[in-house]
């Protein structure tokens, strides 16, 4: 492989942010574990990645979901990976904490 291979691999990258799962109410954690949210999500062991788009592609019917969609836009981000160990964003709401629930 050559520079321009990893040239035209970083032209294609898309921005992710990490966050606490926190940020979603329990009912919303169910859903993207269940993989029956509202929006393209993919669910992993200890969260999921839910895909915002840039424009976002859509809105969530999930209200607590919107609100962190309508931030991730506003920043550029692409991706959400959403992880019961990522970190708290401030400004965000909180609901409980995720524990076995995510």
């Amino acid at each position: 492989m050559n520079e321009s291979t990893a040239t035209s691999l970083r032209q294609q990258a898309e921005p992710l942010a990490a966050l606490s799962s926190a940020h979603l109410t329990l009912a919303t954690r169910q859903k993207l574990i269940g993989n029956d949210l509202s929006v393209n999500a993919y669910p992993t062991a200890h969260g999921g990645f839910v895909y915002v788009g840039s424009p976002r592609y859509d809105i969530p019917t999930e209200t607590d979901l919107a609100a962190v969609f309508e931030v991730a836009e506003l920043a550029g981000i692409v991706w959400l990976k959403f992880d019961a160990d990522s970190a708290v964003i401030d400004g965000l709401p909180v609901f409980d904490p995720p524990g076995d629930a995510l």
